[in-house]
């Protein structure tokens, strides 16, 4: 049974990764950019500056006293803590005095063609910003790149640039995921319209509707929770020079959230195709079943009436009467199928 998170100071990880927990500090200002690993907040400590923006990701979340360590060092309350070390909370973005915070989901693929959530958990503050993922991963290479380059200056900028850089990956993401499913369904619609496809299974689909609920479920409750980041009048920490940003995030939001209605749609659509095209499948089937039963009814009609047990039959006493009865009935079955082919109806 699960337990009131109010009556309880321990922490615990309530997921399932065994990815020992160690951090990654990048600390840049608009003249360098320093990289520094460790495993616990005493091991990067010292390389923390004031007169830079540090961005701390924590990669495993198995060791919650570092985790808790790192939260208190930037003065993270204890309700957050606990947020960040359940990999199962609901998409959210709070605003605090001093802080951000951001939880949503990332979604990394399978052999099966699905995909798995990883949490991605992010805490902004003025000149910090902290990223909580349960795995390693390397989600996060290109925006490093972009920092070394200083593409669009992004050293000269504060901290809330960075997380729109962050947020604006996570919808790239979600949008290449998208798009790529809605290339494999038309590609299945395309099968499905193919007159060499026999017998088209609603199975096909079962993966892609799986994919969407995960995907909707991830990034639906974004469309409002974004809202408190775009139209934050009151939020110091995301500064007017930078709301053009988070727009744009806002707008690949959008964006994605009418292709996932696309992917919607098409699915549907497949699916009353495929129900239709098994139930052409299946009259095709009876068809043919009906012609055979259609050609054999008068046959075994004969049969049953030379079959009978009556002592006076002229025909058994014919010379020639079993290759009558067969030609009779050879007769019959050819007449009856070239009927059904000039009807058109085989």
């Amino acid at each position: 049974m699960a337990k009131n998170n109010l009556l309880t100071e321990q922490l615990n990880y309530s997921g399932k990764s065994n990815t020992p927990t160690h951090l990654h500090l990048y600390t840049y200002n608009a003249t360098d950019v320093e990289k520094h690993y460790g495993y616990t907040i005493n091991d990067i400590r010292p390389s923390f500056r004031e007169n830079a923006i540090n961005w701390v990701q924590i990669h495993g979340l198995e060791n919650t006293k570092t985790v808790q360590e790192i939260c208190e060092q930037f003065g993270i309350d204890f309700l957050t803590i606990q947020d960040i070390l359940n990999p199962h909370h609901l998409t959210k973005i709070e605003e605090h005095d001093t802080y951000n915070v951001i939880i949503l989901k990332l979604l990394y693929p399978l052999n099966d063609n699905s995909y798995i959530p990883q949490q991605l958990c992010i805490i902004q503050g003025e000149k910090f910003l902290l990223s909580f993922t349960e795995n390693d991963t390397n989600f996060f290479d290109e925006i490093y790149t972009a920092i070394q380059s200083n593409v669009l200056k992004i050293r000269n900028r504060s901290s809330d640039f960075l997380l729109s850089v962050i947020l604006n990956s996570v919808m790239t993401s979600f949008m290449s995921i998208i798009s790529e499913i809605e290339d494999q369904l038309e590609d299945l619609e395309e099968r499905l319209l193919s007159p060499d496809l026999d017998n088209p299974i609603i199975e096909d689909l079962h993966v892609y509707r799986r994919n969407y609920r995960l995907i909707k479920k991830c990034i639906l409750p974004l469309k409002e929770q974004f809202n408190k980041l775009l139209h934050a009048e009151n939020n110091k920490l995301i500064h007017k020079i930078n709301h053009p940003f988070f727009s744009d995030v806002n707008d690949h939001l959008q964006s994605v959230l009418q292709t996932l209605e696309g992917c919607h749609d098409m699915l549907g659509s497949l699916t009353d195709m495929i129900l239709s095209s098994n139930d052409r499948y299946m009259n095709s089937i009876m068809k043919r079943l009906t012609i055979v039963s259609t050609i054999f009814i008068p046959l075994t009609f004969l049969a049953g009436i030379w079959g009978m047990n009556f002592h006076i039959m002229p025909e058994l006493e014919w010379k020639y009467g079993y290759l009558y009865a067969w030609g009779l009935m050879i007769v019959v079955a050819i007449g009856i199928y070239y009927y059904f082919r000039h009807k058109k109806w085989y």
